[in-house]
């Protein structure tokens, strides 16, 4: 009689617990999946995030005057004999952008090239930082 389950009625006592190795079963099972969806993840996000193929580096920045702040930065890329396009911008105390410019870098020997741009703002700045850079070169910047 000690073996035996006895039946409870559900009403009174509420639904019957799973045994334990049905519980611990459903644990690693849950485990297992969360691990499989974790490296998924992972492993798509260093597809699409892990290497650039361009990477911009702020080098420095200096601010000229009231309308004009002068940004200087690493442009590092796999390829270099291939043009890239950077976005360069200024800002101002409260971190809005005040100015903005797409810096052609054309192909070079070296895989880091450091390139200055001027930026012209539309009020005060008082930072320069690098937006991006990326290999897809508009055509208005190569001129065809």
């Amino acid at each position: 009689m000690q073996n035996e389950m006895i039946e409870r009625p559900e009403a009174r006592y509420g639904r019957q617990r799973l045994d334990r190795r049905t519980r611990r079963w459903i644990a690693i099972g849950l485990t297992v999946l969360v691990v499989v969806l974790g490296v998924a993840i992972a492993a798509v996000a260093f597809t699409r995030l892990g290497s650039a193929e361009v990477e911009g580096e702020l080098g420095g920045y200096r601010v000229l005057d009231d309308q004009t702040i002068e940004v200087t930065m690493s442009v590092t890329r796999e390829d270099p004999s291939r043009p890239v396009v950077c976005i360069v911008r200024a800002r101002s105390y409260d971190g809005t952008e005040t100015g903005r410019r797409e810096l052609l870098v054309p192909p070079a020997e070296q895989t880091t090239v450091q390139v200055t741009s001027l930026v012209k703002t539309s009020a005060p700045a008082v930072v320069g930082d690098v937006y991006g850079c990326g290999t897809e070169v508009p055509s208005y910047l190569v001129g065809g």
